[in-house]
């Protein structure tokens, strides 16, 4: 078994979903193990990473607004040390988690036909954010 681990960093525009399937699979293809299983750990908690659709934007828009129902910046929270959004997008970032485990072949994601890999910023405002990859396999 071998260990590749790596970080990638990336600029949210503010409250979205950031499809991150090409950065995450080109590091993968970079890390030249074959098969295995690779976990991607988001360093944040207001930020979040998900696996879902990506045909449709339609899908997104459903996702941030079921979360906006969930978790309103409107809610009367004792935390709001950065604001409105921010107990609200910690909130949010459990409810999409931390950590993805994704196995793969070939060099390959071994996701399905219409998944992607989402960075899902929960913050109002721009942020940067480190996503960290760990891949173990052969």
């Amino acid at each position: 078994m071998t260990v590749a681990q790596g970080l990638l960093r990336f600029e949210t525009a503010g409250k979205g979903l950031t499809d991150i399937t090409r950065e995450v699979g080109m590091w993968l293809a970079q890390s030249r193990l074959l098969k295995g299983v690779l976990t991607v750990f988001c360093r944040h908690t207001s930020a979040g990473l998900l696996i879902s659709e990506n045909a449709s934007v339609a899908v997104q828009r459903d996702l941030l607004r079921w979360l906006d129902r969930l978790a309103p910046e409107s809610g009367q929270y004792e935390h709001d040390d950065e604001g409105p959004d921010d107990m609200p997008a910690h909130i949010k970032a459990m409810l999409t988690g931390s950590a993805l485990t994704i196995p793969f072949s070939s060099n390959r994601m071994l996701l399905g036909t219409w998944q992607g890999v989402f960075l899902a910023e929960h913050r109002a405002r721009p942020h940067s954010r480190e996503i960290v990859l760990t891949a173990v396999g052969e």
